[in-house]
């Protein structure tokens, strides 16, 4: 990649729109990254906690629906862990 290239690239990735935290929504791939552990984790430790936020599911025509969460709700489950 030239730098032309490289920096078409960058500006391109500056200009994407991004979600505003408070209304985004998160699948396990997202809270995953967002907790710093494996997807695995977060789908058989963290989403069956009864602390944990409850998803939202949007169905689907064949009637299933991958589960998600409200961003801001995760990040204030997580912070409300902090130990004082």
């Amino acid at each position: 990649m030239n730098e032309k290239d490289l920096l078409a690239a960058i500006l391109q990735k500056l200009t994407e729109r991004t979600i505003p935290i408070e209304v985004d929504l998160w699948d396990a791939s997202h809270i995953a990254a967002y907790l710093k552990r494996s997807h695995s984790t977060v789908r058989d430790k963290i989403l069956p906690l009864p602390s944990f936020p409850r998803p939202i599911r949007i169905q689907t025509a064949n009637g299933t629906g991958h589960p998600l969460y409200k961003a801001r709700e995760v990040i204030q489950w997580a912070e409300s862990l902090q130990e004082e």
